[in-house]
């Protein structure tokens, strides 16, 4: 009986040698003049193709072998040789080839002529066959998957929270409203809308968070992270922005923003270690194909201490340097992507971890510092992106915490669980979030986020 396994099995195979079953998708087809064919077979396992060589032989050589073109779908039975070829350890010689479904060549859009990034855009259900898209989808499954591991070794528990939620705990108020109300006919009778016959009898949202929940179960079980969707009705039509998109974000009890800023280091070494050795052909093609010098901009990052600066040290930084910036800078007013790369790419050449935001320019959970101006904020920054990660450490003192949401023009009763957890055994506690996409973007260089994406989802776009 034939031993069905993966393209990546056989590119990688230690024997070679007796019968195996390959099932894939055909990349190309070659006639030779010596009567047999070549085709190039991939299922999405890895990164390479795995050569087919098919005699003239076979019952259906000129009636199907022929006719396959890119696209069409194949079963393959054959023996697994060492290959003469330059560039692969093995090749299938076949002895049947079972067509299972046909693409037609005239219609079938991922045919040899290059498509930029944008029409595949187009063709979202498509795109994951091609080379780039492919590569990109298992960086993200590798990155989603170091994510569950570093954290289940670090003592982190996994914590489901709302995707539905009555609370906006950025304050930015960029929140899609979730309803089963009759719009139409709200509209048909003047526009007022009474909650009391809503779905949850109040206003709610897609959340743009879940860490004010998770501090519920830090306070509770010591360290949990979370991991889902989350999503911002932000009208940017930018590289960078995504309406939904997947945040990480761990939550510690009796973390200070020291802690935090050691586990945020040590995630994101471990993150892009992991997509380097267990993503090395995909990341090979993102360093030569995409981004020159990815690899080694990696490296630096795994291997270089992040360097720690406050945000009054990085302000003193930008005023004095010769570097002519499109937004100025000053205390008090938040800092853009080209200020952060400067700091990053030319200042330190590395990483680096900025503290001490001032308050005005921050949520109002985070830590108020005893100078009153600046709290317990952090942001991690890396070369070629800027920002990667934000965090800081929680406000634990229940009355302060109080006056920063008056500040905000927050209701309390609208937070009374929130408060609760600073009147029962109040803890210092601390966490941060990190955007999945921007994590794979930056480790495959992709320049757009919408490509690292299965669907994106940006202003005026829902498609698929």
């Amino acid at each position: 009986m034939s031993q069905w396994i993966s393209v990546r099995e056989a590119r990688q195979a230690s024997s070679v040698g007796g019968e195996r079953e390959v099932r894939g998708w055909v990349r190309t087809r070659r006639d030779s003049k010596g009567g047999f064919s070549f085709l190039e077979l991939n299922d999405g396992s890895c990164f390479g193709n795995l050569q087919v060589v098919v005699p003239g032989e076979i019952e259906n050589y000129t009636t199907e072998v022929q006719r396959l073109t890119a696209g069409c779908s194949v079963v393959v039975l054959g023996d697994l040789q060492e290959s003469p070829a330059k560039g692969q350890a093995t090749e299938l010689h076949a002895t049947s080839v079972k067509v299972i479904g046909w693409a037609d060549p005239e219609n079938y859009p991922l045919q040899k002529k290059r498509h930029s990034f944008e029409k595949l855009r187009e063709w979202a259900h498509l795109r994951p066959r091609t080379n780039t898209f492919g590569a990109v989808a298992r960086v993200r499954h590798q990155i989603s998957q170091s994510i569950h591991q570093f954290y289940h070794e670090e003592g982190f528990y996994y914590c489901n929270t709302p995707v539905i939620t009555a609370s906006d705990c950025e304050g930015a108020g960029e929140m899609f409203r979730v309803t089963t109300i009759d719009l139409e006919g709200l509209a048909a009778r003047g526009g007022k809308v009474d909650y009391g016959f809503d779905f949850f009898e109040k206003p709610t949202f897609l959340t743009v968070s879940g860490q004010l929940e998770a501090e519920t179960y830090a306070t509770a079980l010591g360290r949990v992270y979370t991991f889902g969707p989350t999503f911002r009705a932000e009208n940017s039509n930018t590289s960078r922005h995504l309406a939904e998109f997947w945040m990480v974000e761990p939550e510690a009890a009796f973390f200070d923003l020291q802690d935090n800023m050691q586990l945020a280091e040590r995630f994101l070494k471990r993150v892009f270690s992991d997509c380097l050795e267990h993503c090395s052909e995909d990341m090979e093609f993102f360093d030569q194909r995409i981004e020159k010098g990815k690899l080694q901009q990696l490296q630096s990052v795994i291997e270089k201490p992040f360097t720690h600066l406050s945000y009054t040290k990085a302000i003193e930084i930008l005023t004095s340097c010769n570097e002519s910036f499109e937004y100025p800078v000053s205390w008090g007013t938040d800092l853009q992507a080209e200020h952060e790369r400067y700091l990053t790419e030319k200042y330190v050449q590395g990483p680096v971890i900025l503290t001490d935001y001032p308050s005005c320019i921050k949520p109002f959970y985070m830590r108020l510092s005893d100078d009153e101006k600046t709290v317990a904020a952090m942001d991690v920054l890396v070369p070629g992106v800027g920002e990667i990660i934000g965090g800081r450490q929680r406000e634990d003192r229940l009355e302060v915490l109080q006056n920063r949401m008056s500040e905000s023009d927050l209701a309390e009763k609208e937070y009374w669980w929130y408060l609760d957890l600073r009147r029962y055994g109040s803890v210092p506690h601390a966490g941060f979030g990190l955007g999945l996409e921007r994590a794979v973007q930056y480790a495959t260089g992709m320049a757009n986020i919408r490509d690292v994406v299965p669907f994106p989802r940006t202003p005026g776009n829902a498609e698929f």
